[in-house]
């Protein structure tokens, strides 16, 4: 569980970064043949918000289970 949320973490924002990418590049949405490119900046993101459901999930999971603890510190300080 210490190496879950790092890597949770890291997988959501390497998707956001993919996401910037593949908006950058633009371009047109269909390819030489005239087809219909796939959308990849739409499966980077839908892919973000699923990740942050999942890590979302996961720490609900682990609080209820005993893995997880709240730390005690007072709100306000």
């Amino acid at each position: 569980m210490n190496y879950f949320a790092p890597l949770a973490f890291v997988a959501i924002i390497g998707s956001l970064g993919a996401a910037l990418y593949f908006m950058l590049r633009g371009g047109s949405t269909t390819d030489a043949d005239g087809k219909p490119r796939p959308n990849h900046m739409v499966r980077a993101l839908a892919l973000r918000v699923a990740l942050s459901i999942l890590l979302f999930v996961c720490i609900l999971i682990g609080w209820k289970l005993g893995y997880l603890h709240p730390t005690g510190i007072p709100a306000g300080k």
